[in-house]
């Protein structure tokens, strides 16, 4: 039997021996599953995966390759990731590279030839563990010192890191999305593009592209951006993009920067980590979950129209829907364990969602979401 070249040590102790790839090195993160059976490069590049460790529960895993067309990001934000079976090579007319030698350019770190679904099974009964993952290609480990960095390590509860992953500068933002067989273009403009303001939590390429899809002239700020800033742009909407990390560390600065524009009455969109932003912007409060949500087979009901969406997900942290304040509703549900997936304002175009309608990867049951948000703009102009 070959020497184990990697090891991810569980803070209760259990380790798991298998095959490295990827970059060498030792990593301390979160570890979580995704069941999404497509779309692992830009499940890797999804900011909102900062400081995690991600299992995929689908087996197959690296061999459609990779393309630098399905980043999401700049660089790969998962902080590695655990396959049951080593990547093989690709078989796809798109890629221009193997996972396992794009992980080491990048540096990640991966682990094949583990029971992943013993692993899943584990995170499910108790919760997202903190995790040692390491890969040494001569096979030498010290379990113990990794058991003891796991153990040690706080974790995301009070963590900010959208200011880690977020932009550093403005930027103007106009490709949009993809299509046979020009791939990524920017669409034909609409005579008077609705001017949308974009604040960056970590926000996904596929968001950006969706929004400029939808009619929008968008501009991408800093996570730290002022309401100032934002308003010197003269928005006609505000966007509130999605992330890592609890959201609230990030809504020290963020929160009173949205109830600044709350007060401006203008059309505001969240996703995902931008939900989060606006419910605690509210009044609402946020919880750390179990294990979260990740992958792109999640039921979620819309609780006002009764239709069911499967949608994509990724968040460790959700709104509790009890503590929502009058006036503000709660608009969808997760069918999985009935938690907070969707809020609007009663009275006001402010709304926002947990899953991702953008999907990439994922279903688009949810991409009505964009055009929902140019209506509201469009009601604005009057």
């Amino acid at each position: 039997m070959p020497t184990p070249t990697a090891c991810l040590a569980l803070a209760d102790g259990t380790i798991f021996r298998g095959h490295g790839f990827g970059a060498a090195g030792e990593v301390v993160a979160e570890l979580v599953f995704n069941t999404a059976m497509t779309g692992y490069q830009e499940i890797m590049t999804d900011p909102s995966y900062a400081s995690q460790v991600v299992t995929f529960t689908f087996p197959h895993v690296g061999n459609t390759g990779v393309t630098a067309l399905d980043d999401e990001a700049a660089d790969p934000v998962a902080s590695g990731i655990v396959v049951k079976w080593d990547p093989t090579e690709p078989s796809n007319w798109r890629a221009t590279s193997d996972l396992a030698n794009w992980m080491e350019r990048r540096g990640r770190i991966g682990i094949g030839g583990i029971d992943t679904r013993r692993l899943t099974r584990a995170i499910r009964q108790q919760g997202s563990p903190h995790v040692v993952l390491a890969h040494d290609p001569e096979g030498r480990f010290d379990t113990a010192a990794m058991v003891e960095r796991a153990r040690a390590w706080a974790g995301l509860v009070g963590l900010d890191l959208a200011r880690d992953v977020s932009c550093r500068q403005s930027y103007r933002w106009d490709e949009g999305l993809w299509s046979w067989p020009d791939g990524f273009q920017p669409p034909a403009r609409p005579a008077r593009p609705f001017k949308v303001v974009a604040l960056d939590y970590g926000a996904k390429r596929n968001i950006l592209r969706s929004l400029v899809a939808s009619g929008a002239d968008v501009t991408v700020l800093p996570a730290t951006a002022t309401a100032a800033e934002v308003m010197a742009h003269d928005p006609e909407g505000v966007f509130l993009s999605n992330g890592p990390g609890d959201p609230a560390a990030t809504g020290e600065y963020a929160v009173p920067m949205i109830q600044d524009l709350l007060d401006r009455d203008l059309p505001i969109f969240g996703i995902c980590l931008g939900h989060q932003m606006l419910a605690l912007a509210l009044g609402a409060r946020t919880v750390k979950m179990s294990h979260g949500h990740h992958g792109a087979n999640h039921p979620v009901r819309d609780v006002e129209t009764g239709k069911v969406e499967i949608t994509s997900m990724n968040h460790g942290f959700a709104v509790d829907a009890q503590t929502l304040p009058e006036g503000v509703l709660e608009t969808h549900v997760s069918l999985f364990d009935g938690s907070n997936c969707g809020i609007r304002m009663a009275e006001r175009p402010v709304f926002s969602v947990q899953h991702h309608p953008e999907a990439s990867p994922g279903p688009q049951d949810s991409a009505y979401l964009f055009e929902r948000f140019t209506r509201a703009m469009e009601q604005r102009r009057g």
